[in-house]
């Protein structure tokens, strides 16, 4: 055997020893009681396992993968409050409402009653103890409060009266019950008074030959049957000028004139006697003309005139339609925009928002936050759609005169909740809850508009602060 092949056969045996090594730790281990258990075992007296059940074996991983629990929250589930309002508006010459206050539980509770009244207005009658005082963090709304204690299956009827500057528009005045704490909003209810009264007529509409259609309407048919009348009036001047008249037409010597002699003293045909009718002789085609040039050119310049005028009116009335305050809601967006008051239901793509009541400064909330003025808006939320539906703090935003804006509060909005955090569970099918949003805003201006989304495309809604 030579060296060469010696050598190929000691690294051959090198190889397969470190396979083997390598391939120990792959074998399955050995159970806890096998080093107990002798060579040759005895009978064991014990009885035989069933031959249902199958022997599990060690392979070291777990028979099924643990449940995982699902990463999306439950929606929001919110029990029924033990206080309900109802409201209407009344039908009389100035706003009246009327509250009705209901317990539907077991137990006495105690409430504060509070409505909003919209800019220009104040109260003229209120029942039930009520008082009327300046709204809380605002210069120009106020609110009428009361401070109940309702028995057990009992309702409470309320009355206000208001007194508005402005004739002839609806007037909105929502109104909440809430807790002892003046923050979580048991119930909420609004109602839209509008005049019976027809509303007077402040301007006199002007007649119907003054309106700016009718008038384009009557320069269009002047410009039409204009150039028709001009050219046929032309034409039959034309005709009547060139035509043939009296003994011209039968080819007969004018009158006054006696009949041809010829040379020789012979007469003339008209002593040899005249077939009549003499045959027309064919006219002579006359030279066609044209209408003058005075005349063409000031029917173009009337046409320019009225096509001019009927495009400024057009482009004048479209862009005195136009609401320069008013987002873009084309494009990405879904939906509409939609812009109302305080207490006025707002529907967007998904959701309807109604902003019942916004307040400013130390009162609006018991506990309030050091690092600028907080506002609390009592906002409720109604699903439309039939699915669950997810929304955001970031797309709540309060906008303010200077045009910056800031988006709610979420850890604020946390506390007024109660510890429970609103964004992170979805708003169910078909449900309304009613929620306080916290805005927490630099300075000392109040917020001029909400905007309030149910998602990133949706046009969303605007509320304008009184």
């Amino acid at each position: 055997m030579t060296a060469t092949r010696r050598r190929h056969r000691s690294l051959a045996v090198i190889v397969n020893c470190l396979g083997v090594i390598a391939a120990i730790p792959a074998l399955p281990a050995a159970a806890p009681g096998a080093a107990a258990v002798p060579a040759n075992p005895a009978p064991a007296a014990a009885p035989a396992a069933p031959l249902d059940r199958a022997t599990p074996i060690p392979t070291g991983a777990p028979a099924a993968p643990p449940a995982v629990p699902s990463a999306k929250p439950p929606p929001v589930q919110m029990p029924p409050p033990p206080v309900t309002l109802a409201m209407s508006a009344a039908t009389t010459p100035a706003p009246g409402y009327q509250i009705q206050v209901r317990n539907g539980g077991n137990g006495v509770v105690e409430t504060t009653v509070r409505q909003a009244l919209p800019a220009g207005t104040k109260a003229t009658m209120v029942t039930g103890g009520g008082r009327a005082a300046p709204g809380v963090g605002s210069s120009r709304g106020g609110e009428v409060t009361w401070r109940l204690r309702l028995p057990a299956h009992s309702t409470t009827t309320l009355h206000t009266a208001l007194s508005t500057t402005t004739t002839g528009q609806s007037v909105t005045a929502p109104t909440c019950a809430y807790g002892t704490d003046g923050t979580r909003p048991y119930d909420c209810a609004t109602a839209i008074w509008t005049d019976a009264a027809p509303a007077a007529v402040t301007a006199a509409a002007p007649a119907w030959w003054r309106r700016p259609p009718v008038l384009l309407a009557a320069l269009g048919v002047l410009l039409i049957v204009t150039p028709g009348v001009v050219a046929w009036r032309f034409r039959r001047r034309q005709r009547s000028g060139g035509a043939p008249t009296g003994r011209q037409r039968s080819g007969g010597a004018p009158a006054g004139q006696g009949a041809p002699v010829l040379a020789g003293g012979a007469a003339g045909p008209a002593e040899r006697g005249t077939v009549y009718p003499r045959p027309a002789m064919p006219a002579r085609a006359g030279r066609r003309r044209t209408p003058p040039v005075w005349l063409m050119a000031g029917v173009a310049v009337a046409v320019l005139a009225g096509v001019g005028g009927a495009a400024a009116w057009t482009a004048t009335q479209r862009v005195a339609a136009i609401d320069t305050a008013k987002q873009p809601t084309s494009g990405a967006w879904m939906g509409k925009s939609v812009t109302g008051a305080v207490g006025v239901p707002l529907r967007e793509s998904a959701f309807e928002f109604t902003v019942y009541r916004v307040a400013c400064g130390a009162g609006s909330l018991p506990s309030a936050t050091a690092g600028g003025r907080q506002c609390l808006a009592t906002v409720g939320v109604r699903n439309f759609t039939s699915d669950e539906q997810t929304w955001h703090g970031q797309l709540q935003r309060a906008y303010l005169a200077d045009g910056n804006w800031v988006a709610a509060d979420e850890d604020a909005t946390r506390v007024a909740n109660l510890g429970r955090d609103v964004f992170a569970q979805p708003v169910a099918a078909g449900s309304r809850v009613i929620l306080p949003l916290v805005f927490t805003v630099r300075g000392s201006d109040q917020p001029k508009q909400l905007e309030l989304r149910s998602g990133v495309f949706s046009a969303g809604v605007r509320v304008d602060m009184p």
